[in-house]
């Protein structure tokens, strides 16, 4: 569980922002014989993406790779953005803030290598996965325990929506009986 300050900062938290490889996906590129790129994506983290919308935060992506699949599965999940091709994350995520209307420290950044630290260093949380590179692990606030696509995504909302005190209502959704 997060700390207390960790909590009291996630509060104020207006937009997750995540990469993709090895926070969405496992950070794997798998390619079939006719050249075709396949990626998974936890099923769980797509809830809770869906669920911290559902709480006002907006979801931003951040990618340095193109891919119709990541168009495909952000489409479905009602991603506010896309951000694909974009090497350096910083300049991308001061875009993003730029166009949402949204401070830099007021993001949650989740990354896992150095392509990610220029959006670390400007964004107010940040966060990574177990196998994150040392170097972000060391920047990061938070490491989860989930690792990227493994529902690490989902550990962080989970975590946004306790800190904005709205957890136990969205759960209450899903487990009170049909009238």
């Amino acid at each position: 569980m997060a700390s207390y300050v960790l909590l009291e900062q996630a509060r104020h938290v207006e937009a997750l922002v995540l990469d993709v490889d090895g926070i969405l996906s496992d950070g794997f590129v798998t390619l079939t014989n006719s050249g075709d790129e396949i990626k998974s994506f936890d099923i769980r983290d797509g809830l809770g993406m869906k669920l911290v919308q559902k709480a006002g935060i907006k979801v931003i992506i951040i990618t340095g790779r193109q891919s119709k699949i990541v168009e495909k599965r952000m489409s479905d999940l009602g991603v506010d953005l896309v951000f694909q091709g974009r090497e350096d994350k910083g300049v991308a995520l001061k875009e993003a803030c730029k166009l949402m209307n949204i401070n830099p420290e007021d993001c949650l950044y989740m990354g896992d290598d150095w392509p990610d630290l220029s959006a670390f260093a400007i964004a107010g949380m940040k966060v990574t996965v177990p196998n994150g590179h040392v170097e972000v692990r060391r920047r990061a606030d938070l490491v989860t325990q989930a690792y990227g696509g493994r529902g690490a995504v989902r550990e962080i909302c989970d975590m946004l929506l306790m800190a904005k005190g709205v957890y136990r209502d969205l759960l209450d959704q899903y487990t009170s009986t049909p009238q």
